[in-house]
């Protein structure tokens, strides 16, 4: 089969599109044929490096893929699958209590262990949804992970409430386009950043009833807060990092609660703890979510209440421009690889 492969941490010469021998599925596994594989900012983690993470190199990246059955138990080969991302023991007390995001062995495919940027992949047979009818293999294959992260931010993690309202940073991204659906889904009110028009027209398409771009007004915490009526936000949605840290500190409601589940531009910021006591903030973390909680999504998707976004689809021979396009910023919502394309 044909498969992106990662061999060493660099540029993006450092993907390639390599022959290599059929995966074979072992006790518990599946094998299917990758249709689509979004990529996400871990596939450029992945082959830049990350200081103090050991990468299973060679790699195969992609962790969201849809495709189809050649081989599962209990699925007829042909049967259309979406993959769940995140990969557990199943056997701990976190997996059997539903949080199997905290197994102390839990990993994601293409990160962990091989992914989907593949004509075929070996995925864990529990990991396998049906794939909702009213999706193309390229929309299924760009919800799971952004998806799944944005419900549990918003949902587990913030418990976010009807007229709450919801600021969202970097509304270009895939969590962001996200969170800003399961936020309106919710009822709450969205106030959306992002460094370009097209994509605060995309985040108002999607339901922001306020967009500010951030580079044109740097002091937006000032201005959102403003807007919000002088009492903030209650909700602060952002995977940016230190840029954005202190200002969405300022613009949280009393009792404000900020989830963070990455650091793109950032990981280092300081903090003012009298700020965070005297206003009872509460700063979360937050990293995928349950498989429970993506069957939850699946079945929104399914009615057609949230809807993927796919900004567009390349073939696996240009791999080495889906990672360009998605490191350029360029895309608002998933930048798509089809292996048979």
């Amino acid at each position: 089969m044909r498969a992106a492969i990662i061999r060493a941490h660099g540029g993006l010469d450092a993907i390639s599109v390599e022959e290599i021998d059929d995966p074979t599925p072992g006790v518990g596994e599946a094998l299917i044929e990758v249709r689509a594989c979004a990529l996400n900012h871990m596939d450029l983690w992945a082959r830049k490096g990350i200081d103090g993470f050991q990468f299973p190199l060679p790699l195969i990246p992609g962790c969201d893929m849809a495709g189809v059955v050649i081989e599962a138990d209990g699925l007829a080969a042909g049967t259309e699958v979406v993959v769940q991302p995140g990969i557990s023991c199943g056997n701990c007390a976190a997996c059997l209590s539903g949080h199997d995001y905290l197994c102390r062995g839990y990993g994601i495919l293409g990160e962990t262990q091989n992914g989907g940027c593949a004509e075929k992949a070996v995925v864990p047979r529990a990991n396998l949804l049906l794939k909702p009818e009213n999706l193309t293999f390229p929309q299924a294959a760009a919800y799971p992970l952004t998806f799944l992260t944005a419900w549990h931010m918003l949902v587990a993690r913030a418990q976010v409430k009807p007229g709450e309202l919801v600021l969202i940073h970097a509304a270009g991204s895939g969590v962001s386009s996200a969170a800003i659906q399961i936020a309106r889904l919710f009822g709450a009110r969205v106030f959306a950043t992002a460094s370009r028009q097209h994509k605060l027209d995309a985040a108002a398409a999607l339901g922001a009833e306020v967009t500010i771009n951030y580079r044109d007004n740097p002091d937006w915490s000032k201005r959102i807060y403003q807007l919000s009526g002088k009492r903030g936000v209650d909700i602060v949605i952002d995977h940016v990092g230190d840029p954005t840290f202190d200002g969405s500190l300022r613009c949280l409601a009393r009792g404000g609660r900020m989830v963070i589940c990455g650091s793109t531009a950032g990981g280092r910021t300081t903090l003012n703890l009298q700020r965070l006591f005297f206003k009872n903030i509460a700063v979360l973390g937050s990293t995928m979510g349950s498989k429970g909680e993506l069957c939850e999504v699946t079945e929104h998707m399914a009615a057609g209440r949230l809807v993927p976004n796919v900004d567009r689809v390349l073939p696996l021979d240009e791999v080495r421009e889906a990672h360009r396009a998605l490191e350029a910023r360029e895309a608002f919502g998933k930048v798509v690889v089809a292996p048979g394309g």
